[in-house]
């Protein structure tokens, strides 16, 4: 049976108490969650993690891409971004290779994760195609779906999948006055399929086949937004929404049958325009869990891609976003480097944590009352423990003058906290 399957019978599974336990929520509120597809659990069980809850009630989740291109190949570099997202705190990792052995990249990741990994399937078809054919149009169908389940059999925990993408969303694009036409990788690889072969998208006209595969192997699928807006001018326009309404029905035939989705979303948007894509998401697709890239509430922040994602990821997790991907400060530029992943994750962790206080998670705004605690007594080392890049804080502290160590060098002997403290108490 499916997780859904489990919970419909109310089966309360080792993986739902121990999510339960770790999000401060009821197994059976859990289970009822689940059952309604307002929350997923995300783990192939070849797998050997902890499971990973997402959705209604519990903490906001980021996830991290890494991944090579066709330009920069380097296996060593990825696993180091594996170990810099780990140690700052990503939820999951998503592989974007699309240059090198990407198998074999995989492979190292699955063995070295202890987060959740998902993947891009189209992204290895298409590559595959390109190089067997000579032109990505040219891919056989029968070619991704080998693909995707390759993916799972290797123990992936989530993919994402473009089934949105139909060639009547694709005449609502063509009539859009759009600047950016679409931005998502894997959304042009298969609109250029579409258009060349003059066929459906697979992945929406086989879609029961692909709830198979995703039953036999209890694999989460992330319904991808090939049409996400990759500018504020476009965002939520008609091409977006339309491919919205598409996902959503998707996801009711994906519950019936007892697969677990989550529902991706924008992408570039105004920030008076965040709350408003992510209740439109919670209605068309009943509360299904989201995951949203950023998203970014200025289009100029280039270099400092991440601080934009990190204002739009705060609101939109706050309006009940539940999942966020991270974008660091290469963003539009080039690949990033460990030190981008670095900085993305921390911005990224930063915007769940202020979603999760706004939203009254449980544990969430206790940290802060600890930190403001450490603060007060002038506890460096304490403060450094709840820091989110510990390391940071470490070699600011070692710039401090020696007769200021114990204060910070911003106020030194005029330190507010100081004084108060020896006026009200005369210590």
């Amino acid at each position: 049976m499916t997780r859904i399957e489990h919970a419909r019978k109310g089966i309360l599974t080792d993986e739902i108490k121990e999510v339960a336990a770790a999000e401060s929520l009821s197994p059976e509120r859990l289970a009822s969650d689940i059952a309604r597809g307002v929350s997923v659990i995300t783990r192939n069980v070849l797998h050997a993690i902890a499971p990973l809850g997402i959705g209604a009630g519990m903490s906001t989740k980021i996830n991290a891409n890494i991944g090579t291109s066709k330009d920069r190949i380097s296996f060593d570099d990825e696993i180091r971004k594996l170990e810099v997202l780990i140690k700052h705190g990503a939820d999951a990792v998503m592989d974007l290779s699309t240059g090198g052995a990407i198998r074999d990249l995989r492979t190292m990741l699955m063995k070295r994760s202890t987060v959740a990994v998902g993947t891009v399937p189209i992204y290895e078809a298409i590559v595959k195609t390109a190089e067997s054919r000579g032109h990505i149009a040219k891919m056989d169908p029968e070619d991704l779906f080998s693909v995707i389940e390759d993916h799972a059999k290797e123990g992936v925990d989530f993919v994402t999948v473009h089934c949105g993408i139909t060639q009547k969303a694709i005449t609502r694009l063509r009539e859009d006055s759009r600047i950016l036409d679409v931005v998502s990788r894997g959304g042009a690889f298969l609109l250029e399929w579409m258009i060349y072969n003059d066929k459906e998208n697979p992945l929406f006209e086989q879609y029961d086949r692909l709830l198979e595969m995703a039953i036999k192997y209890d694999l989460t699928l992330s319904l991808g937004d090939g049409f996400r807006p990759g500018c504020l001018a476009d965002a939520t326009d008609r091409s977006q929404l339309e491919e919205l309404v598409t996902l959503g029905e998707l996801r009711d035939r994906a519950l019936a049958a007892g697969v677990q989705t989550i529902i991706e979303g924008p992408g570039h948007v105004p920030l008076n325009q965040v709350e408003l894509n992510i209740k439109l998401e919670k209605e068309i697709c009943k509360g299904a869990p989201f995951y949203v890239l950023g998203p970014l509430v200025t289009d100029i922040a280039m270099g400092y891609d991440h601080i934009a994602a990190a204002i739009g990821g705060a609101i939109a997790g706050a309006a009940g976003a539940d999942f966020l991907c991270y974008v660091t400060p290469a963003e539009h530029i080039r690949l990033p480097d460990i030190d981008d992943v670095r900085e993305g994750v921390i911005a990224s962790k930063i915007a769940a944590h202020a979603a999760d206080i706004a939203k009254g998670v449980p544990g969430a705004l206790e940290k802060d009352i600890a930190m403001a605690r450490f603060r007060k007594a002038l506890d460096w080392e304490g403060q450094m423990s709840l820091s989110l890049n510990p390391e940071k804080v470490r070699t600011y502290r070692s710039q401090v003058p020696p007769g200021e160590k114990e204060v910070c060098s911003m106020c030194g002997e005029f330190c507010a906290i100081r004084t108060v403290e020896r006026a009200l108490h005369g210590k």
